[in-house]
């Protein structure tokens, strides 16, 4: 019996999936190269680059502002005191994480290796098991 026979394909089967398989990767191919010809096309057209420059000002001016609001509010004594209360409550997260961590740690460790400890088990359960190609052939049957 032949392999194709075995896989129940004919060998004009197995080509025109194949062939089909070809002209798939083929399309992908010349989508790609159609979407790198448009994006070169639209990024090299003047106009474009005009909005790009236009969209980059404007995005400078934003980020001065931003920064300047930024700037005022935190020199103010309500930004000094945000800032504080701030500070405060970041000290006060970090505490709490470490503290977390500490209190998990063991329980995750434990977790951990009983995780590890079942995935041996089952790796040694699959390596055990004799794998289809490796059975002897059935008596009676032709090649």
């Amino acid at each position: 019996m032949t392999e194709d026979q075995r896989r129940g394909e004919s060998p004009s089967e197995e080509q025109t999936a194949e062939d089909t398989w070809r002209e798939v990767g083929r399309q992908f191919e010349a989508l790609g190269e159609s979407l790198s010809k448009a994006f070169r096309a639209a990024w090299e057209n003047e106009q474009t680059q005009q909005h790009v420059r236009s969209m980059r000002d404007g995005l400078e001016k934003m980020v001065d502002k931003v920064d300047r609001a930024v700037k005022e509010a935190g020199e103010s004594e309500q930004g000094k005191r945000l800032r504080a209360e701030a500070e405060k409550t970041a000290e006060s997260l970090r505490e709490a994480g470490e503290q977390t961590w500490q209190e998990t740690r063991p329980e995750l460790v434990s977790a951990l290796t009983t995780v590890n400890a079942e995935l041996q088990r089952l790796i040694d359960s699959l390596e055990k098991k004799p794998s289809p190609d490796s059975q002897p052939p059935e008596q009676g049957q032709e090649d």
